[in-house]
């Protein structure tokens, strides 16, 4: 059966050129294109896709389109898996587009798209609940998944379970009664993945996100 594929992308060029990757697979089926967020909000509950690949930037506003779309989907239609189509390896927006949890998520730079097997990959990975990080994202010290979970070897299973259940998108109080713990218990779990995972950054909401990203890293096929 066809993966059913919505594609947001505001560029012609660029659009076309996807277009011609995505046709070119036997097993998709792009159900519909737009150029305007507006557009793919009227596409989703018209041509039910499986999975929707969206740029970030799209009209009105050219900014973060795509990944507020992506926030509204696991709303909205949660069953829709979004990746999201990048020009640059920007950490802030991949943070933001995993910030309710990895599970059917992925962001991809758009020179990856040329490689037709690695795109229809991502897209049914997304589209089955799965996530896709660039390994651009990571930076060059997380360039495949084995040396990510290398990374994660300290981890106590304890802290691995907290760590999953960040990726998720729940908060240290969620983790907390997901593991029946307590609040602070969680913390000094979080810190401690912190330390282990070599995390410097000053800000605490930053190196969440480096975790984050470094676990769906890890836990991707591969």
């Amino acid at each position: 059966m066809s993966l059913r594929v919505l594609l947001g992308e505001d560029t012609l060029l660029a659009r076309e050129g996807i277009l011609r990757a995505l046709d070119d697979a036997d097993d998709i089926d792009v159900v519909g294109a737009c150029g305007t967020l507006d557009c793919l909000r009227t596409a989703v509950d018209d041509a039910e896709p499986d999975v929707v690949l969206t740029d970030i930037r799209m009209p009105p506003t050219h900014t973060d389109e795509g990944i507020r779309f992506a926030a509204e989907l696991r709303e909205t239609h949660p069953r829709i898996g979004v990746v999201i189509l990048s020009n640059h390896a920007d950490v802030t927006y991949a943070a933001t587009l995993f910030d309710t949890g990895g599970a059917g998520r992925g962001y991809m730079l758009k020179e990856q798209v040329r490689d037709r097997s690695e795109l229809s990959r991502v897209l049914h990975q997304v589209a089955e609940g799965g996530s896709y990080v660039d390994a651009a994202v990571m930076g060059p010290m997380l360039v495949d998944a084995h040396a990510a979970r290398s990374r994660l070897d300290p981890l106590t299973p304890r802290e691995v379970d907290v760590l999953r259940l960040i990726a998720e998108g729940k908060s240290n109080a969620g983790a907390a009664e997901a593991l029946g713990l307590t609040v602070r218990g969680v913390e000094r779990h979080v810190n401690s993945i912190f330390t282990k995972l070599q995390l410097t950054d000053r800000s605490d909401a930053n190196r969440r996100v480096q975790a984050v990203l470094l676990y769906l890293q890890a836990t991707r096929d591969g």
